[in-house]
């Protein structure tokens, strides 16, 4: 209970383009026990916490860093003073230094990090090939619940601990990739493409979470404000969105248990 008779309320934000965010956060919520979800694909959303016990943030790591909506959404969250904030960085096992960058952002808008938690998912890249063998998915999954279950503790007992990190040459190493080529996301959708089994269905557009794809003569077309999700090519039902030269032969991967509807609702 609250000090003053009330109920805590906990308010988690999530940014979700495969479906592994949306999944930790609904797991985390759940564990967590009557947390409300949130998309930070909605700025108008971060008003929320202004009357919540604790803030949660849960989120992709993009390119071994905090992706460029988390940072834009921060501008906008604006929780009460005391209030017990927490994250869970999702990453195919590469946290590097995203949650101490995270905690610096945090602190230079007046806001502290009390704890942030490192899930391992699947990787959604298919730039750099499919999500892998499924006994290998499987015991990821498993891997990842039992993580967060134990996270969700710790947000339940309001505990404050250092960051989950990355061996050391991950933060010197990936930090460095992550800086010199932060500026230059948005337009890397340039290397997005369609093979003849578009049908002009429109599910690119819809889940996008930042508005970058629009229809044009029965085809998507980029607008180079990406942030690299990667939801278009991977929500895509007929495998028709192709990036660069070799996805045309990896596995698509969304996390099994969200839904296309679920991304669109949450899109923004």
């Amino acid at each position: 209970m609250h000090p003053a008779g009330g109920i805590m309320k906990t308010i988690i934000y999530y940014y979700t383009g495969t479906g592994n965010s949306l999944w930790t956060a609904r797991l985390l919520a759940a564990e967590i026990g009557g947390a409300e979800l949130y998309s930070m694909a909605g700025a108008e959303n971060a008003s929320a916490s202004a009357d919540a016990d604790a803030v949660g943030l849960v989120f992709p790591v993009h390119i071994w860093g905090v992706p460029g909506l988390v940072i834009r959404f921060l501008e906008h969250l604006r929780p009460r003073p005391g209030t017990y904030c927490f994250a869970a960085a999702v990453n195919a096992g590469q946290v590097s230094r995203t949650l101490i960058q995270l905690k610096h952002l945090m602190r230079d808008r007046g806001l502290t990090l009390s704890a942030g938690f490192d899930v391992v998912l699947p990787s959604n890249y298919i730039p750099w090939g499919g999500p892998g063998p499924a006994e290998r998915l499987e015991e990821l999954y498993r891997e990842a619940r039992n993580k967060i279950v134990r996270s969700a503790g710790a947000v339940k007992n309001r505990e404050r601990r250092p960051v989950d990190r990355g061996p050391l040459w991950q933060r010197i190493i990936f930090t460095a990739l992550y800086k010199w080529t932060f500026g230059m996301v948005p337009k890397l959708d340039r290397d997005f493409w369609t093979d003849d089994k578009c049908n002009a269905c429109g599910i690119c557009e819809k889940v996008c979470p930042v508005g970058n794809i629009a229809i044009e003569s029965g085809r998507p077309v980029w607008r180079h404000r990406c942030e690299q999700c990667l939801a278009c090519i991977q929500w895509c039902p007929q495998e028709a969105i192709q990036y660069g030269k070799k996805t045309p032969a990896y596995d698509r991967y969304h996390h099994p248990e969200v839904k296309v509807k679920d991304v669109i609702t949450r899109a923004g």
